[in-house]
């Protein structure tokens, strides 16, 4: 194959039409990605944004590649060094130069070597230090690679083996760059190597928003996996907590004013995490009954275990036989002694079958509804603050006398979220609104279908618990 810089007759250039052409369509891709590039907004903790602006980086480079090959193109090969007096201007010195391409030739039976402007450039070598031999080029490589040179150059000078690799080398300055050599053998009359010719391309842009494409793809999939694990993780650690029952509970058995109980956690529509949210209803030893729905700050496995622990403590408080307000004083104690600082809300409600009384705590959380003959309303909060607000917190407690044929209805805040065309008040109207059909439901559990029907396709971007008691003769 002969020299690209001393052929007997240079190639000519293709047409300027269609190549001008390309140019223009690349110069305004790389405008357009570039454009991208600048809108993508990346903060220290998005995987996802690192990973497309490092795409876009690594899109700009090849455009520009693109750009500076077809320019190559038009203009035809590069004039032949022995006409054409090399410049005296030291490279390296103002702004890099955007070449990354340059070629050589290393004449075997002379021991001329020429290298093109562009490859003086490309190792920060002055035209007057000339050109460096071939036994000496590996003097600049890294020393793990100048046994890769070596055995490459061998094969193509003995061999005819033609070169297509990388290597790196360190320039006079001290930068580092990655070239990828593409060589091959020139042969003379009689079949015998003459010279090697090379073009050298310097791809370390190139390689470095590779790699950082490489390393952000490889972060988001291992926070995609870590997501994946801790939403697995929290996803058991709640339907362990929560309780199994599913459908209605009737109790206290065998009395007056039994409780027909429902509840249903509806997850959120716009996030996959899973929060701190919960609900229970538990028979207490003296046969009254404990109602509680809360919810604590947070998502993931952090905010199900700190559910886990609060649930467990109100159980344990509740079948103690503790009232409701105290018991939320103790809750609180104890999420402000906790490891791991959160805030919750919650309401904790103790029902009396015999008299039919409810006696209920609050903490920062919306009041209980009650349904009767047809309308709602919500209870009269007594006084609380979210627990883990403050130290030494007192909660107060209160009581409503129900009748039969009452509905209670018990939701965490995620049920009725503010947004822009609804505030929680709306979500409330929209709950007390439901009056009329709950006073036709048969049982509870239809009442939390009435419930889910209504919210459950809304898009909440937190989950929720929703309870329902309803007071039977």
């Amino acid at each position: 194959m002969p020299s690209h810089l001393f052929a007997d007759r240079p190639a000519q250039p293709p047409e300027p039409g269609p190549v001008d052409a390309l140019i223009s369509q690349t110069r305004r891709l790389r405008g357009d990605v570039d454009a991208v590039r600048r809108d993508t907004v990346v903060d220290d903790d998005d995987a996802q944004g690192r990973w497309q602006r490092a795409l876009c980086d690594l899109a700009v480079h090849h455009l520009d590649d693109l750009r500076e090959h077809l320019g190559q193109l038009k203009e035809g090969l590069p004039p032949s060094p022995e006409t054409d007096e090399l410049p005296s201007a030291e490279p390296g010195s103002g702004p890099e130069a955007p070449t990354r391409v340059g070629s050589a030739e290393w004449n075997l039976l002379t021991d001329e070597v020429s290298w093109s402007d562009e490859l003086f450039q490309i190792f920060g070598r002055s035209p007057e230090a000339g050109a460096l031999p071939l036994d000496e080029l590996g003097s600049t490589l890294f020393s793990e690679d100048q046994p890769l040179l070596t055995a490459w150059v061998t094969a193509c000078l003995v061999d005819g083996k033609p070169i297509d690799g990388e290597f790196r080398i360190v320039r006079a300055d001290g930068r580092v760059r990655t070239l990828h050599m593409r060589a091959e053998p020139v042969l003379d009359s009689d079949g015998c190597t003459a010279s090697m010719w090379a073009v050298l391309r310097d791809v370390s842009e190139l390689r470095r928003s590779q790699r950082a494409v490489r390393e952000s793809r490889d972060s988001l999939r291992r926070r995609r996996e870590i997501a994946q694990t801790e939403r697995r993780l929290a996803v058991e650690l709640q339907e362990a907590v929560l309780p199994p029952w599913r459908g209605s509970l009737r109790f206290p058995y065998g009395s007056t004013g039994t409780l027909d109980v429902s509840a249903h956690y509806l997850p959120s529509a716009t996030s996959a995490l899973i929060g701190g949210d919960w609900y229970d209803a538990l028979e207490l030893p003296d046969r009254r009954s404990m109602l509680t729905v809360g919810d604590l700050t947070g998502h993931g496995v952090t905010a199900t275990s700190g559910m886990a622990m609060m649930l467990g403590a109100l159980r344990g408080m509740a079948m103690a036989g503790i009232e409701p307000g105290p018991l939320m004083g103790w809750l609180n104690q104890l999420l402000e002694t906790s490891v791991q600082p959160a805030l919750g809300s919650a309401v904790c409600c103790r029902y009396d079958p015999a008299r039919r009384v409810l006696s209920w705590a609050q903490a920062g959380h919306p009041a209980p509804l009650l349904f009767r003959h047809g309308s709602g309303r919500p209870l009269a909060p007594p006084d609380g603050i979210l627990l883990g607000a403050t130290s030494g917190a007192s909660y107060g407690q209160a009581e409503e006398r129900l009748e039969v044929g009452d509905v209670l209805v018990l939701h965490t805040d995620g049920l009725t979220p503010r947004s822009i065309e609804f505030s929680r008040a709306d979500g409330a109207e929209r709950l007390l609104a439901l009056a009329p059909r709950f006073t036709a439901a048969r049982s509870a559990q239809d009442c939390v279908r009435l419930v889910i029907e209504e919210f459950g396709e809304s898009e909440r971007e937190d989950d929720a618990c929703v309870l329902v008691a309803r007071v039977r003769s």
